[in-house]
């Protein structure tokens, strides 16, 4: 006979994410397209241990600096008679509009990006300094990628070359 153990997690361990109604979507502005922080949390594997008001604050960074970059773009969209970026005209992804989906990427990964940035330099320990490098090299991804993800909203280059 074999005797088996449940064991219950510890009352102050982090939960892998808060209960979903601690975490309600972002409203955007009318012309962008909101965003769900456990959808941002699950696909950037934001542990528990970032709470719900710390990850909506950097959500709102990222969208209100995502939204910046891509000034412009909307003013000339409207002019063109688009009250929406699902509007505009773009390829379908599983049932979803190429732009909207780098658009929510963009917030996503400048999201993460910001959070690791207050959270690398915690550690001052000589295992802390090579996690720090690790962190920084992941923290460069995530910028990159928010960048390309903002280039491609816009239908732009990622990249601008010019000869001196």
């Amino acid at each position: 006979m074999s005797t088996v153990v449940i064991q219950k997690p510890r009352p102050d361990a982090p939960a892998l994410r808060p209960p979903a109604e601690d975490e309600p979507i972002v409203k955007n502005s009318f012309f962008w397209p909101d965003v769900d922080p456990l959808e941002v949390r699950d696909v950037m594997r934001i542990e528990g241990t970032i709470t719900a008001p710390r990850l909506r604050r950097a959500i709102k960074s990222a969208i209100a600096e995502v939204n910046a970059e891509l000034f412009i773009f909307r003013r000339d969209q409207m002019a063109d008679g688009y009250h929406r970026l699902a509007d505009v005209p773009a390829e379908l992804l599983d049932g979803e509009s190429v732009r909207v989906s780098e658009y929510q990427n963009a917030v996503s990964a400048m999201t993460t990006a910001l959070l690791s940035e207050q959270y690398r330099s915690l550690d001052t320990s000589a295992t802390g300094s090579r996690k720090a490098e690790v962190i920084e090299s992941s923290i460069d991804e995530l910028w990159r990628t928010a960048r390309n993800a903002i280039s491609n909203v816009a239908e732009r280059s990622h990249c601008i070359i010019g000869l001196l």
